[in-house]
């Protein structure tokens, strides 16, 4: 048994050709908030500080859609929502429609340690936020140029399909026909699982949600066993189409085969990808008691990282 450490950016519709301007600092960043996670597990700081650590710092990155990055509603507007969750415990916090808060992971966290609740959303975390102190911008600061135009794009092409990887398309060359309104790959959801030495047990996730989302719109990521789970098997942060991951319950799902059925980490983590949620909407990452890693996914790439005590480490983004 060893501390082990996983982290993902997101699932989706990822392009071998994607461009080097675009999946470079993508890339770099994973390997960043990594070695933060496994330097925290090396001087042994808990599994929860360490999942909140990385997801704030993949927070704060705008290339990624959560946080800073985070994707526009039909509105225009951010509504952010992140969950953390302690596996030792089973004590979570989740919120949604954060509209100022910087990092909504650390918020998530406070409903956790200072309220009688698991979840607060729009203007009540809002106001929580404020009563605790946390760090607020203006809601101007989470919407960026680049947001601004794949919401126009969504618009245009009266869909929110929209490859997050990718620069928005010309209106000239948008396709005339486009899948109906269903979720979209939600390309930049963030997340961490980690485990200590001892075996216990965290997981985190954060989003911004889906290009052109209704005002109001709940996705997986704060919704307990859905987007985010952790108990004392496993921790497991899901991304992709939200409402494919909430109709599995794709990350209790992984706890429950273990549970219940016996199944390894990387057998239950395979069968709910491969055999609950229809290709081309998920993915996870997930990491047991006993130091195991796995980040199946049934889209064309997830860009993920981890990291074992003994010395195995990866950032990719496709099956090389």
């Amino acid at each position: 048994m060893g501390w082990a450490i996983a982290l993902h950016g997101g699932a989706g519709d990822i392009p071998r050709s994607m461009p080097a301007d675009r999946r470079e600092p993508r890339e770099a960043a994973l390997r960043h908030c990594l070695n933060l996670g496994v330097t925290a597990l090396k001087t042994h700081q808990s599994p929860l500080d360490v999942v909140e650590l990385v997801v704030r710092e993949l927070e704060n990155c705008p290339h990624f859609n959560a946080g800073r990055g985070s994707v526009l509603t039909s509105d225009g507007t951010v509504e952010m929502e992140a969950c953390i969750m302690n596996g030792t415990t089973k004590k979570c916090g989740a919120v949604s429609g954060l509209k100022t808060v910087v990092n909504a992971i650390t918020l998530a966290r406070l409903v956790m340690e200072k309220t009688p609740h698991i979840y607060l959303a729009f203007d009540g975390a809002e106001a929580f936020a404020r009563e605790q102190g946390v760090q607020t911008m203006d809601s101007r600061h989470f919407i960026t140029e680049e947001n601004i135009e794949r919401l126009k794009q969504a618009k245009q092409a009266n869909t929110v399909q929209i490859d997050f990887t990718q620069p928005a398309p010309s209106p000239k060359i948008m396709p005339e026909k486009i899948s109906p309104v269903d979720g979209d790959s939600q390309i930049g959801t963030v997340g961490c699982v980690a485990v200590d030495g001892l075996g216990n047990l965290a997981a985190a996730t954060s989003t911004g949600g889906l290009v052109n989302k209704m005002v109001g719109r709940i996705g997986d990521t704060p919704i307990i066993g859905s987007g985010t789970y952790a108990n004392n098997l496993c921790a497991v942060s899901a991304t992709g189409k939200g409402e494919a991951i909430i109709r599995a319950t794709v990350a209790r799902d992984v706890a429950a085969l273990m549970e219940y059925k016996g199944l390894s980490l990387e057998e239950a983590a395979a069968y709910v990808i491969e055999q609950q949620v229809p290709k081309g909407n998920a993915g996870l990452v997930a990491v047991s008691a006993a130091g195991d890693i796995t980040m199946p996914y049934n889209t064309a790439g997830m860009f993920r990282a981890c990291a074992t005590e003994d010395g195995y480490s990866e950032v990719a983004i496709w099956n090389d």
